[in-house]
């Protein structure tokens, strides 16, 4: 039973990985999520099923007033719906949460606060600048450089603030650096003071400026020079960064990514990257789905025997068979005494996760070195070959040219996406993106139907050397599109190629 029906939820400083484990819970028991320009909307994924209301995000769309964001809550909740309020940052800091609180209230409906990492501190581990030192600062202030316009008079005390003896934090100061740096200059704060300004903390495109007091304006306005969102830090601690800076010393930061595999299988790829900095951008090429009939599976699972060889071109191959056979009322001992080959090891894996150990996995994880480890006593042997609606034939023709009984068994359908994404059109005319990444021929070659020439305009990685092969087809004017090719055939071996040209370039 739930004791709440509005959740006022902090969503960090951006990166979705430090939502909560509580928020992530709140979120996917809402039936509405009303969120603000500056929660990432990657955590949406923790309420698939709710309605998604953004309330406004700087230069994209209208900012709701508070008034309106408040109507908006209480006209869902009279609905009966359960409401998350997902905000930027602390829902405690600079959020206008007692509002909405005063509201909730007012309306006997009962709430929860839920906690999130504000920009200050998570500046402190994503900057490298602690806000707090035994040395340098034994007390911080998280001050607005932003107040209501209507207030009859400041609450802030620019001369009090000049002389606090630790670190001072300046929130949503970009509009307004000229007003509050000159406030705190005239009261006594030294010129000189280290500031560091600091935008979209913790995101694959983290900016720091480090400068004095009297130069943040120069560096702050006009706005479009370093749009929000940003703070500014001042104060001894920001020196810090020098040795204590990571996030953006990291191999693959500021590098950014088209990954293009089917939407449920990119996260493999976008992870690693992620992981090693890279700002990673997701349209997929293709699209896979299940069979239109099922009725050529079924064929080969009522018909399949002991000493039949069952043999998987790819892991998608894996997950809709086990898929048929699980409806079907099967399991692994239905195959019981039937070799099984595996193209590459992440396909055996995906073998083991269902109960299958692979007899047979090639050292060269490509269709012709399955083809090469199978043909050699493929004599009047059966085998089952799972694959795609398309691809190249290479492994079932060797087998047939070595004496063997092929079935081919279409388990899945891969086709090209149909419509490109104007957004990333555009990106990649532009040459915003550093690499793009290309997984099969198939991808490559729907790529070029979505994007054209624009897709050579950026560095390609290659998954393998016959999807280097295509993409040289297909750009004739090019002998060698291909920046990286991968030298084992896996995502991880993606990773590496495009690691070691960033290296040796």
């Amino acid at each position: 039973m739930k004791c709440a029906q509005v959740y006022l939820i902090g969503s960090g400083p951006g990166d979705p990985g430090l939502l909560t484990l509580r928020g992530a819970a709140c979120l996917a028991a809402s039936d509405v999520v009303l969120y603000d320009g500056l929660s990432n909307v990657a955590m949406l994924s923790h309420a698939p099923n709710a309605q998604h209301i953004c309330v406004g995000k700087h230069g994209q769309s209208r900012i709701w007033k508070q008034e309106e964001i408040i109507a908006e809550m209480l006209q869902h909740v009279s609905h009966g719906k359960t409401v998350a309020r997902l905000k930027g940052g602390d829902p405690a800091v600079f959020a206008r949460t007692a509002e909405e609180v005063d509201a909730l209230k007012a309306a006997e409906i009962p709430f929860e606060i839920v906690p999130g990492i504000t920009a200050a501190l998570a500046a402190g581990s994503y900057a490298g600048i602690p806000v707090t030192h035994r040395k340098w600062a034994s007390a911080v202030a998280l001050v607005t450089g932003h107040e209501e316009p209507d207030k009859p008079e400041s609450a802030l005390d620019w001369d009090a603030l000049a002389k606090f003896p630790g670190t001072l934090v300046i929130y949503m100061g970009v509009t307004t650096a000229e007003t509050w740096t000159r406030a705190l200059l005239d009261a006594g704060k030294p010129a000189d003071t280290p500031a560091a300004i600091l935008r979209r903390v913790s995101l694959p495109d983290q900016q720091s400026i480090h400068c004095r007091l009297d130069e943040v304006t120069d560096h702050l306005t006009p706005a479009s020079k370093f749009r929000p969102p940003a703070i500014v830090i001042l104060g001894a601690v920001t020196k810090l960064a020098e040795t204590m800076s990571w996030f953006e010393h990291r191999p693959l930061f500021g590098t950014r990514i088209l990954v293009t595999r089917p939407e449920n299988q990119s996260e493999e790829l976008a992870a690693g990257l992620r992981e090693l900095g890279a700002e990673v951008t997701s349209q997929p090429a293709i699209t896979i789905s299940a069979p239109e009939s099922w009725d050529e599976v079924d064929r080969c699972l009522n018909q399949i025997t002991a000493g039949d060889t069952l043999v998987f071109a790819s892991r998608n191959g894996v997950r809709f068979l086990a898929k048929r056979w699980t409806e079907n009322g099967l399991d692994a001992r239905h195959f019981a005494g039937v070799r099984i080959a595996a193209v590459g090891t992440r396909t055996a894996e995906a073998l083991q996760e269902h109960g299958l150990r692979a007899d047979i996995v090639p050292d060269d994880f490509t269709a012709e070195g399955l083809a090469s480890t199978l043909s050699p006593d493929a004599q009047d042997r059966r085998f089952w070959l799972i694959r795609a609606s398309r691809g190249r034939n290479v492994l079932a023709e060797t087998l047939q040219n070595a004496g063997g009984n092929v079935d081919q068994i279409v388990t899945y359908r891969n086709e090209d996406t149909a419509v490109a994404d104007p957004h990333i059109a555009d990106q990649l005319q532009q040459g915003s993106f550093d690499w793009v990444t290309v997984t099969s021929s198939a991808i490559a070659r729907s790529l070029h139907n979505l994007y054209g020439d624009a897709l050579f305009q950026t560095k390609l990685a290659s998954i393998s050397p016959i999807t280097t092969q295509t993409l040289s087809e297909i750009d004739s004017l090019n002998a060698s599109p291909v920046a990286a090719e991968a030298t084992t055939f896996t995502m991880a071996g993606l990773i590496e190629a495009i690691l070691k040209h960033k290296q040796e370039s």
